[in-house]
């Protein structure tokens, strides 16, 4: 059975239109990610799920494989689900969000060894501590808390847990709370099925798909990492990332040329 990572891009953004195609790097931000995906080793196959014939002609361009699908979806996950429904050899779907083009391939492999080595979660996903008090409170930034099985026992855009007696100096002690990271991995059947179920009232509430999943019993793998990858949903988070893409394509020729004069 096969591992499929599958990225949902689309054309229309409210912050940022035109997102997967931004090309101040010299290369479209679609094509960041998918080099970024093809880093892992554990995928067999890499596809851009996408509406939009610009962005499949552009992924076709650089090498990489568009499939074509419906343009009403209401989530990323529909979009996943589709392609996956029509891949019948794929045991593990993975979601890579279609804006983190500086995801190490390492995260998406831990994640696929936590699905495989959790036979009895139909899906995973990641989270990192919170040190920050301001990630904390920031109901843009989704927080996550774990059982002691390294389960979700639920997920909310609200501070998680409530500290009551106030909250402690992240630097001091362990977290509690977690900040959810957008990357999962599927076993296809179970995707197939809970995509095909209507929202939630949780997720409504929310609008958070990963609750309808809890709501409906099924547990969800956690796995902690050290640190998050960085998604792009501004002007200018885009610019931070030009920025950072030069910087490392500067300092890559420096070492090129310390190791061309030491040769």
């Amino acid at each position: 059975m096969e591992i499929i990572a599958v990225i949902p891009a689309r054309f229309a953004s409210t912050r940022l239109p035109g997102k997967p195609l931004l090309s101040e790097t010299g290369r479209p931000l679609i094509q960041h990610v998918v080099e970024a995906a093809r880093r892992a080793k554990s995928l067999h196959r890499i596809i851009v799920a996408t509406d939009d014939p610009r962005i499949a002609d552009v992924v076709a361009g650089f090498g990489g494989e568009p499939m074509m699908t419906r343009a009403d979806h209401a989530t990323g996950t529909e979009r996943v689900a589709e392609v996956a429904a029509r891949i019948e050899q794929a045991g593990i779907i993975v979601n890579v969000q279609g804006d983190e083009p500086e995801i190490a391939g390492s995260t998406i492999d831990r994640l696929v060894s936590l699905l495989e080595s959790d036979r009895d979660a139909p899906m995973a996903t990641l989270a990192t501590p919170i040190r920050d008090p301001a990630v904390y409170r920031d109901p843009s930034c989704v927080k996550v808390v774990c059982s002691r099985l390294d389960r979700a026992l639920y997920f909310s855009r609200s501070p998680i847990p409530f500290h009551r007696d106030g909250l402690p100096d992240p630097a001091a002690s362990t977290p509690v709370a977690h900040l959810h990271l957008g990357l999962y991995a599927y076993r296809r059947e179970f995707l197939l099925s809970i995509s095909s179920l209507p929202p939630s009232p949780l997720e409504a509430a929310e609008k958070l798909e990963q609750l309808r999943v809890l709501e409906a019993g099924h547990p969800i793998a956690i796995g902690i990492v050290d640190e998050p990858s960085i998604g792009i949903d501004t002007p200018e988070d885009y610019r931070r990332f030009v920025d950072r893409f030069r910087k490392s394509q500067v300092e890559a020729e420096r070492r090129e040329e310390v190791r061309h004069h030491r040769d």
